[in-house]
């Protein structure tokens, strides 16, 4: 009876318990009131075992409900609270009941049971991020929850996976479990699902380990992940935790000890503490690299969301909180003189979000008014500067010199300069877009956009300088206060644009400014032995692109009138010039007068306004430079010989001459810069306009269709010049071209010219007709072999050039027109064209291509068999829709998706994958019976791609040749018994999609199919297309007959007595042995076994020299051996 009694009071207690649940899953605004009900029903059982033995059974069923309802997510919500909740009046009864609960999921997290596992883990994230900080629970049930969560990160499912890394979350910032931020770290570049990357990013604590993998997360495909890495790093990474930490080492401690008293004698020693700034700073700029590659990557990213996130970011946390809402502090953070664009960017979108305000009093004019400060006061400075020990700018030197020298013009920051002009070209900016607006629109709206332009002038005026004269004045007093300043003086350089030069007082002095500049020499150090050491490129005026370009501007600014610009800066030439005609010029001189002529030959389009010096000027100063006796000089004269070369109608014989003589014969810069140029003219000019340029007849081996392409030598000086442009390009990359000096070391080899030149070949091939169609798969197979070669691993432009290149050049092969290649097709046939002939190049042992060791052996077989893959990839790369889409003359549209419904589209087989599966099959069917390892493994490499091909059902002739020549190609790898089984398969599929199985492919139609691919291949009519039987499975007999086996061969060979009789033939009739006779055939058993013992060692020893090749490499005689 007292048991009856129990059973009811636990059934009363499940309902209750059921009935809370209940009630809490309709709602959570009962949850409150439900934990006190709940709550009571545990104070009042008799036993908290018995009341969580019937709570766990009643939960049970949410184990087994894997939607995730509104009303199950209640559930969980609800149970979490319950348990983590700590009720004062009966803690023991609740720390309990959490350890028993914890217990019960941390089971349930190892059950088989997926929908199980994902309940379990779900709970206890719910109830470790709930849970107070005074929680006592066991530190062994703790390790046990997160052993089990971390082997539950592992999971097969991804939202169990989800769910154990928001249980660990909690543990990561924790010394104590500091595996569990290695296992976040491991596990994040290795996840697939981007929920789970997600929340491992939203759990990683602020570290040096996590900051680097949350910023690489910024770069993620998923844009909830790039969210993600954005929101963790305003909410846990500060502006100043990625800042400079500041070094408090007295100078004594510096690299390189500089003497205070010789700074106080000599004023200012630059170059002595350089190396100690240097040293103090070292350790800021990876901190400075890190914030300008979250600022890039976020304001530059393709999502608007992210974008925004970023904006957040910078707007937030670093300007408002770190830096005070100052735009000049956050920009000092970034280092704008090294990432220059990302200064604009920053100051781009904090202006566009009108977060920039120009205070009263803040204006350019404010460093140009007269300062008062005596040379007592400077002194001051330089005695706090020499007992200072913290952080020492060199430019604040400089400035307490001009100080002290009585210069009027106070020095800008380089943070200063690029904000105010991107203030100012902003303004500027606004203004003519509000006066455009004005100009479209009548009535209150057109005076409301007048009104704002008018603002936008005015203070754009206000912050600008007042003359012309004092522009120049601060541009001058920057160029002279040092290369420190050069970035503030360029960004000046650029304020000018902002200028008003129409007044004739004005430009008269910008003219004398801009005379002054174009006549500035080249800046120049001395090294050790008192020889001149130029500063920059010694390729662009001054040294440098942005320094160029930034002069060019203000100069056609300042000289806007048409002509002007090239009458001045040709004037500038000749005076340079003198000394180069009369050979008086130093090389100084020589780069000086050739970076003024690029110059103008950069910002000009023709040769209109130059009055007929561009003769004079390529006879007396281009020509000479390039043969000069420097090899500055010929570099930077073979540039300006390429820029002349595009402003020519028709390229001179003189100059193309001297730069394929400079290509072939020139220093590997020299012969980079010819390089460029000669791809430039010839992509400008056309290749055919710049043979014709040599008057006088050519060869060409891609012309004549020479395959294989025979390499020329360039060392030969009476070869080099009578070759077509092409053939002399294509001819450098191959590899017996030696002769020049290597070019490894170089930022820019002569291998990337040209592989970025022929990229560009082939993807405007329509626009060079007098390419011929068949040099594209020559062209194009070189291409692929330089983007995959390992020596061109560190060409980082050439590999990022080449990726983009193969990632459109199979989508736009409709654009792609050739003489003999329809515009549909040109692409796609080049690809399929090029296929065999660069698996022949690329495999070890093939065409004569060296192999050498067995680990580049297998190297290189890896990297070809990822080459056809790639390849393959191509072919199968589907076109871009709108090229895709026909439109006939009766202005219907014709996709291909709506032609496949027809019978017979086209007789396009050979450049779709039809025709690939039949060169392969074709390459495999030429290769004699007996084959070296070398051309096994490359048969096996090859075939295996025809599993991978598709035939359309529409190429009927295709399919019927393909089944005919499968016989052959199973017959080529006849060795290798599951690919023969493929193979099989493969037929049985062409089987399947041939309408007429039964009907034999005609000669001539077979033949006509191996004409159109330009294939040679004996056809034996009465040939069955039967696939040749499977070879047999091997012997499973035991290892001495397979001794016997061989030791047959073996005596056989030797003329010896063969020792088949020790086992009879019919071991039925065999009768009892006398004991010799037994002796005999044991002791003939033992020499077997040995000699078998002695051949195995053999063979295991051979395939240890050839660890490359595959058991299916060896000789087809060893399965008769079996």
């Amino acid at each position: 009876m007292p048991v009856a009694t129990e059973e009811e009071e636990d059934n009363r207690l499940t309902q209750k318990i059921a009935r809370v649940l209940d009630e809490a899953r309709a709602s959570n605004a009962t949850h409150l009131r439900k934990l006190k009900d709940m709550a009571a029903l545990r104070s009042s059982s008799s036993s908290l075992l018995r009341f969580f033995a019937l709570f766990s059974k009643t939960l049970t069923p949410l184990f087994n409900f894997h939607r995730r309802a509104a009303s199950a997510e209640r559930i969980v919500r609800f149970v979490a609270i319950f348990a983590s909740t700590r009720d004062e009046k009966c803690a023991a009864d609740c720390d309990a009941f959490l350890e028993e609960f914890l217990r019960f999921l941390v089971r349930a997290a190892g059950a088989a049971n997926k929908t199980a596992r994902f309940r379990a883990c779900q709970v206890i994230s719910e109830i470790i991020m709930r849970l107070p900080d005074d929680t006592e629970v066991s530190d062994e049930l703790w390790d046990e929850v997160i052993d089990s969560m971390k082997v539950r990160v592992g999971d097969r499912v991804p939202v169990i996976r989800t769910f154990a890394v928001r249980a660990l979350s909690r543990f990561a910032n924790d010394s104590e479990n500091s595996d569990v931020l290695e296992l976040f770290l491991q596990t994040l570049p290795l996840e697939q699902n981007p929920d789970v990357r997600k929340t491992i990013i939203l759990s990683l604590p602020p570290t040096n380990a996590s900051s680097a993998a949350i910023i690489s997360c910024t770069l993620d495909a998923s844009e909830s992940v790039r969210k993600a890495a954005y929101c963790v790093l305003a909410s846990k990474f500060p502006l100043q935790s990625l800042s400079l930490l500041l070094c408090h080492a007295p100078p004594s401690h510096w690299p390189h000890p500089v003497s205070k008293l010789r700074l106080w004698e000599e004023k200012i020693a630059v170059d002595s503490i350089w190396a100690g700034i240097k040293w103090f700073r070292l350790s800021g700029s990876s901190c400075i690299k890190l914030r300008t590659i979250i600022l890039q990557r976020g304001l530059a990213d393709r999502s608007t969301g992210v974008a925004k996130e970023c904006l957040k970011l910078m707007k937030d946390e670093w300007l408002v909180k770190c830096c005070n809402g100052d735009p000049l502090e956050l920009l000092k953070y970034l280092d704008v003189e090294t990432y220059e664009l990302v200064g604009e960017s920053v100051m781009g979108s904090l202006l566009k979000a009108g977060l920039v305000k120009v205070q009263d009093g803040q204006s350019i004019k404010q460093f140009l008014a007269s300062t008062n400060n005596t040379t007592e006061g400077c002194l001051k400075v330089y005695i706090w500067l020499f007992h200072c020990s913290l952080s020492i700018n060199i430019k604040v030197f400089y400035r307490c010199h001009h100080w002290i020298s009585g210069n009027r013009v106070q020095l800008m920051e380089a943070e200063v300069a690029l904000y105010w002009r991107t203030v100012c070209k902003h303004l500027q900016t606004e203004a003519l877009a509000k006066g455009s607006d004005a100009a479209m629109t009548m009535g209150t709206e057109a005076a409301v956009y007048a009104a704002e332009a008018s603002d936008k002038n005015d203070l754009l005026e206000r912050i600008l300088p007042a003359a012309v004269s004092e522009y120049v004045e601060l541009v001058k007093a920057h160029i002279v206060a040092g290369p420190n300043y050069r970035f503030t003086s360029r960004q000046l350089l650029l304020l000018g644009a902002m200028l008003d030069f129409s007044d004739a007082t004005n430009r008269k002095v910008a003219g004398a400014f801009v005379n002054e500049m174009l006549h500035r020499p080249l800046e120049h150090e001395f090294d050790e032995d008192g020889n001149k050491v130029m500063i920059g490129d010694g390729i662009h005026f001054g040294g440098d692109k942005d320094w160029a370009d930034a002069v060019s501007g203000l100069a056609r600014k300042v000289h806007a009138v048409q002509g002007e610009f090239e009458e001045v800066v040709l004037r500038v030439v000749e005076e340079l010039a003198q000394p180069c005609r009369e050979r008086t010029a130093d090389f100084m001189q020589w780069m000086h007068c050739l970076s003024v002529t690029g110059l103008i030959l950069e910002n000009i389009n023709s040769f209109r306004w130059m009055q007929g010096k561009s003769a004079e000027l390529l006879q007396s100063l281009l020509l000479p430079g390039a043969k000069h006796i420097q090899l500055d000089v010929q570099r930077v004269s073979v540039r300006c010989l390429g820029l002349f070369g595009l402003l020519e109608r028709k390229p001179s014989e003189e100059l193309i001459k001297q730069l394929r003589f400079s290509f072939v014969k020139g220093p590997s810069p020299v012969s980079t810069m010819a390089c460029k140029a000669l791809i430039d003219l010839g992509m400008w000019h056309g290749p055919q306009e710049v043979d014709k340029a040599m008057n006088r007849d050519l060869l060409s081996q891609l012309r004549d269709n020479a395959v294989p392409f025979h390499p020329v030598k360039l060392c030969d000086s009476s070869e080099d010049l009578n070759i077509e442009l092409l053939d002399l390009l294509y001819a450098r990359l191959e590899g017996s071209d030696r002769c020049s000096t290597t070019d490894a070391d170089e930022n820019e080899s002569v291998q990337s010219v040209l592989g970025e030149g022929f990229a560009k070949i082939l993807l405007l091939s329509e626009k060079y007709q007098t390419i011929p169609a068949s040099a594209h798969p020559l062209i194009f197979a070189k291409v692929i072999s330089l983007y995959f070669c390992t020596e061109t691993t560190e060409l980082q432009r050439l590999k990022q050039c080449l990726s983009v290149f193969f990632e459109h050049y199979p989508s736009l092969s409709v654009n792609h027109k050739a003489s003999n290649i329809d515009s549909t097709t040109g692409c796609l046939k080049c690809i399929c064209k090029a296929f065999i002939p660069v698996m022949r190049s690329m495999w070890p042992g093939i065409n004569g291509k060296a192999a050498g060791s067995p680990v580049m052996v297998s190297n290189m077989r890896k990297r070809a068999v990822q080459v056809s893959r790639f390849m393959l990839q191509l072919i199968q790369a589907p076109l871009y829709a709108k090229e895709t889409e026909q439109v006939d003359e009766n202005g219907s549209n014709n996709s291909p998706e709506a032609m496949d419904d027809s019978v017979d589209v086209s007789d396009d087989f050979e450049y779709g994958e039809e025709g690939l599966a039949i060169r392969i099959a074709a390459e495999a069917a030429s290769f004699h019976s007996k084959k070296t390892a070398a051309e096994r493994s490359y048969l096996s490499a090859i075939s295996r791609i025809l599993f991978l091909l598709q035939f359309r059902p529409s190429e009927q002739g295709a399919v019927k040749l393909m089944r005919r020549l499968l016989k052959r190609v199973a017959e080529s790898v006849s060795a290798e018994k599951e690919l023969v089984k493929e193979l099989k398969r493969m037929a049985e599929r062409l089987r399947a999609v041939e309408k007429d199985p039964d009907q034999e492919l005609l000669p001539d139609e077979a033949h006509l199919i191996l004409e159109r691919l330009e294939l040679e291949l004996n056809l034996n009519e009465d040939e069955s297309r039967e696939m040749p039987p499977t070879p047999a499975p091997r012997s499973v007999r035991p290892t001495r007959a397979r001794g016997r086996a061989r030791h047959v061969e073996e005596s056989s060979s030797d003329d010896e007595v063969s020792p088949t009789s020790v086992v009879p033939n019919n071991p039925g009739t065999m009768s009892t042995r006398s004991q010799r006779a037994s002796k005999t055939a044991a002791m003939t058993k033992m020499t077997i076994a040995n000699r078998a013992i002695r051949v195995n060692n053999d063979d295991e020893d051979i395939e240890e020299v050839s660890e490359v090749t595959s058991e299916d490499d060896s000789d087809e005689s060893d399965v008769s051996l079996e």
